[in-house]
């Protein structure tokens, strides 16, 4: 659905009589620039990620080392799989994706459009270790290609994490990275656009040019047409523009009440990857955790810190103690971040080169009846807890999140609750 059609039904169902209004109102602004925030982030990814030697639109490239410090193409990145990358361009066609046969091996290719709503999660928990070649088509489009999957916006990222289980495991995984292919039409040029860092005016015209190129879903009408003098129609206050920007801006840095902590940790909402008409939420993800797997294939936890919002300060030793089961299918990883002043989250140098420690780290030492103490700090904490630390940035804020790689039911219905992470 283009700008007129919406525009025009908008106007046919009674919702844009106060565009007017709207215009001037920082509310609108602010919920413009969250609705648009996804799309600006996934554009900006884009963007960064075909500068890289060999990239293209429709074509597949590969990490082949494990996230570190200096990795700061995404926020929140893993450290326990390879990623494997390819922005889609389907408006010239249907793409294929063929994916190998990987045994045991974990795996994920997921599909998101460019609202980063996951469409389609092809992987261990769905389709299994065999493999098999799908066919991605875009909007409208008619393929007669083997297994059908329809995404939602003509644009979209692909986006395949390939397990790894130590530097050992690395040639085979290069090897089972090599089996995923995509194959389609070349892409055209892709136009530059501005970031979320950009003067309102500039971010709203972007916003524009990206929804006319990835149009919304009919489902979103109604707020396209509420804040249309900033997403659409136009023209604005911009003195109204730019207080809500800054309102906008403000929540996505805290996070204001979307946060719950259980215990100490917070849990993902059910709709995480696939957000609906929860805008709010989905702008904050896109901000915090770009590229977010659904619930069923990985639950994201955040620990609650000692402000109790998610930020640690403190230059003591804290403790992780984990039963000797957690109830997944998969695997898990504790990861530490350094917390950036825009909300975002990179690994942090440290002097055994450890970002994550989890079910597969080498090494640890287990407690007599299997249960695991990690020690978390910014220095050493010597002797046999050295096996289990974690270690934090040598000043300034942190964050420790908590990846559950295909959770059973207990833990997706909170019967199962991690313990906190506490002060020592």
């Amino acid at each position: 659905m283009n700008r007129r059609e919406w525009l025009a039904m908008a106007s046919a169902l009674g919702l844009v009589p106060s565009l007017a209004r709207a215009q001037g109102d920082p509310t609108a602004a602010r919920d413009a620039w969250l609705y648009a925030l996804p799309l600006i982030e996934m554009a900006t990814t884009r963007a960064r990620l075909l500068k890289a030697p060999g990239a293209a639109i429709n074509r597949l490239s590969h990490t082949r080392t494990l996230s570190d410090h200096n990795a700061r193409w995404v926020t929140t990145p893993n450290n326990d799989t390879l990623y494997s990358s390819a922005f889609l361009d389907l408006t010239k066609g249907p793409v294929t994706l063929t994916i190998p046969a990987l045994g045991e091996r974990y795996y994920s290719a997921a599909v998101m459009d460019m609202f980063t709503n996951n469409n389609v999660v092809l992987g261990t928990r769905t389709i299994g270790g065999k493999g098999g070649t799908f066919t991605l088509v875009g909007p409208g489009q008619a393929s007669s290609g083997p297994n059908p999957t329809r995404i939602a916006t003509p644009h979209a990222w692909l986006l395949v994490r390939t397990l790894v289980n130590g530097e050992a495991d690395l040639d085979a995984a290069h090897k089972a990275q090599d089996g995923f292919v995509v194959k389609g039409p070349a892409g055209g040029p892709v136009a530059a656009y501005a970031n979320r860092d950009a003067k309102p005016a500039d971010y709203f015209a972007t916003a524009r040019s990206l929804l006319a190129s990835d149009p919304a879903p009919p489902t979103d009408l109604k707020i396209l047409a509420r804040t249309a003098a900033f997403l659409s129609a136009g023209p604005y206050d911009e003195a109204a523009a730019t207080a809500g920007v800054e309102q906008a801006r403000m929540i996505t840095v805290f996070a204001k009440g979307r946060q719950a902590f259980v215990g100490g940790w917070s849990y993902p909402r059910p709709n995480l990857g696939d957000y609906g008409q929860d805008y709010l939420y989905r702008g904050i993800v896109a901000l915090q955790g770009l590229g977010a797997l659904p619930v069923a294939e990985a639950m994201y936890m955040k620990a609650a810190g000692d402000d109790g919002a998610g930020n640690f300060t403190g230059d003591g030793l804290y403790r992780l103690s984990l039963p000797a089961q957690i109830p997944l299918d998969g695997f898990w990883s504790l990861s530490m971040y350094e917390a950036m002043p825009d909300g975002q989250f990179f690994f942090t140098d440290n002097p055994i080169k450890r970002y994550t420690i989890g079910d597969r780290t080498p090494g640890l030492k287990r407690n007599a009846d299997g249960s695991l103490d990690l020690w978390i700090g910014r220095t050493d904490p010597g002797g046999d807890r050295s096996a289990n630390w974690l270690p934090a940035p040598k000043a300034g804020p942190f964050a420790l999140y908590l990846r559950a790689y295909l959770p059973k039911a207990e833990l997706l219905g909170g019967a199962f609750r991690f313990p906190a992470v506490v002060k020592t």
